[in-house]
């Protein structure tokens, strides 16, 4: 239970990584708040954990509004009284030629990804700060960040930002005592994890695809107060696949 008596925000905590990372905090027997856009998986999500006897209330939460985002942090300590780590996790990518890909949907992947990251850390750190250990963040980014595949300008663009901002931010707040990183999942399967082909998972140095529960694992690493040397890091979580050379035969 290392995380007994904290409060832990996780955005996009209605399905995937968000909803893993939510109970894996629970478990440990944090006070749990699950925001997501999607309101009927989100209250899913938290009436789940609380039929499972852990602490755990959903907020609804477009993380492309500021407004939402303020709201989101005030229900927090409304209901718990204090705020101690957030998970940036909400986001998602657009894959299209960049001769088609439009403004408006570059601004809303890019609002939606990197500039909830910023209000979100920004507005929880002015919480975080009255807290005698100060508190911690994580931002999700991607391995996309450093590899790419055509037509995903958008994405790999956010995900880059997030770590910059990460860094960034760490060194802004840590005065305050806020530790800030950021986690880069590679292949994280969300779905029928059991329907990958051995293909699938032979080509991970690891030996297998990554699942929602290696991310979770990550963001209780970072986030755990006992390791306060670690801040302004990305930690890539990937099976080794960045790592690995490919050579076309």
């Amino acid at each position: 239970m290392r995380f007994e008596n904290t409060v832990v925000i996780v955005t996009g905590a209605g399905s995937g990584i968000g909803k893993e990372v939510a109970g894996a905090y629970a478990m440990q027997g944090a006070k749990v708040v699950l925001a997501d856009r999607h309101e009927e998986k989100g209250a899913a999500a938290a009436a789940s954990l609380r039929q499972d006897g852990y602490e755990a209330m959903f907020v609804h939460c477009d993380v492309r509004s500021e407004e939402a985002i303020l709201t989101l942090m005030e229900a927090a300590v409304t209901e718990y009284g204090q705020i101690d780590v957030l998970i940036n996790n909400a986001g998602y990518g657009i894959w299209k030629s960049p001769y088609e890909l439009t403004v408006d949907e570059w601004d809303d992947v890019m609002n939606t990804n990197v500039r909830s990251c910023f209000l979100g850390t920004r507005i929880a750190a002015k919480y975080m700060k009255n807290n005698k250990n100060g508190g911690s963040v994580v931002n999700i980014s991607s391995t996309r960040a450093t590899m790419s595949e055509p037509n995903s300008e958008a994405y790999a663009a956010s995900k880059g930002a997030i770590i910059s901002l990460s860094h960034a931010m760490a060194l802004s707040l840590s005065s305050e005592h806020i530790r800030v990183n950021s986690i880069s999942p590679g292949w994280i399967e969300t779905g029928e994890y059991e329907q990958l082909r051995p293909e699938d998972h032979s080509q991970h140095p690891s030996g297998r695809v990554g699942k929602p529960s290696d991310i979770a694992r990550a963001c209780l690493y970072l986030t755990d107060p006992e390791n306060d040397f670690i801040t302004a890091e990305n930690l890539v979580v990937d099976g080794g696949m960045s790592r690995k050379m490919i050579y076309q035969p």
